[in-house]
């Protein structure tokens, strides 16, 4: 049964409830709190992204094509197409000789506004290169290349680096591959549907790799998480919750579209997985500060980021406060 995990309020008066499931797991891979169905099962969406790059950095396209952590962090992110992000994709073709056109995502806007704006100004086009993924498209591509597979159809289920990816997922997870639902994403990859107690455990994995056993997937984790931390800018952009997050270097997150957010904490061993169910995805810094404080997160200073970041305060178009928002439920 599904939790309301955040009400909104306009003028006193409720006008938004916002359903979901919470399912956070200790690194025996059990439940340990929830909220709502703590195996709900769920789209990874773009939270698989971590999953997805430690194929390539297992098997030493770093060491290949000389990939620096920034370009190893991006290949994590979903990035917002800002200035930095932009130069980082296009280091990562220079070194790899990889063709923007290469990649089958779609061509976009760069979602940063201000980006955006330029763009417009200037009188540019969509490119492939703005699009969200265009990391870990690059990524898959640059692994294949180094491996001798095929690049024009990379993205397909039974494509040779796709069916890695989901031996990882599956490993991390604790999971059999057959368990593991496919979908098709936003961007063309696959995209994986598994309890979020699963998800949950392979994040717990990602900040706890000691419990990884294959030695190359837990140096690559290492690799992909530390860059992720030391480069938060990278894997999101300013303002995104992941980014927030990742300034503390206890946490590895990541969210996904369609309202899918995940957390591992390092020193307390857990990992976090929870779903809005309406697919928004305004409201997690709301409940990512909730969380924390039901939990004694010991790290106050993040919770004050996110809360800083993230007031629970409404407002219209002008920036004049209307309402404000409410987590109202109880980790069991």
């Amino acid at each position: 049964m599904e939790s309301i995990l955040v009400k909104e309020y306009r003028g006193g008066t409720l006008e938004c409830a916002h359903m979901g499931h919470i399912s956070i797991v200790g690194e025996d891979g059990n439940i340990v709190s929830s909220a709502g169905d703590p195996h709900f099962v769920a789209f990874t969406r773009s939270s698989a992204k971590p999953f997805q790059a430690i194929p390539g950095i297992r098997g030493g396209i770093i060491e290949h094509y000389g990939l620096s952590d920034q370009e190893v962090a991006i290949m994590a992110a979903s990035h917002a197409a800002e200035p930095y992000h932009i130069e980082t994709l296009e280091s990562i073709m220079a070194k790899t000789g990889l063709e923007e056109n290469g990649m089958i995502c779609a061509p976009s806007y760069p979602l940063n506004e201000s980006a955006r704006e330029s763009v417009i100004r200037a009188q540019g086009s969509k490119r492939r290169v703005f699009h969200n993924c265009a990391g870990k498209h690059l990524g898959v591509l640059a692994y294949s290349k180094m491996k001798g597979y095929s690049l024009h159809d990379y993205a397909g289920k039974d494509h040779q680096v796709q069916q890695e990816i989901l031996e990882v997922l599956a490993e991390m997870s604790e999971l059999q591959v057959d368990q593991i639902g496919l979908g098709t994403d936003g961007c063309g990859f696959p995209v994986f549907a598994l309890p979020l107690s699963a998800l949950a455990t392979a994040y717990m994995k990602l900040a706890c790799p000691d419990l990884i056993e294959d030695d190359a997937t837990r140096n690559a984790v290492v690799r992909i998480t530390n860059a992720m931390n030391r480069y938060p800018e990278l894997v999101g952009g300013n303002g995104r919750v992941d980014t927030v997050l990742l300034h503390d270097h206890n946490i590895v997150a990541k969210g996904g579209f369609k309202g899918v957010f995940c957390l591992g904490l390092r020193k307390e061993r857990l990992g976090i997985a929870f779903k809005v169910l309406d697919g928004s995805e305004e409201e997690w810094g709301w409940i990512v500060q909730a969380i924390l404080g039901q939990i004694g997160y010991e790290h106050k200073e993040t919770i004050e980021r996110v809360r800083a970041q993230f007031t629970n305060r409404i407002v219209n178009d002008a920036g004049l406060e209307v309402g404000h928002a409410e987590t109202v439920f109880k980790l069991v």
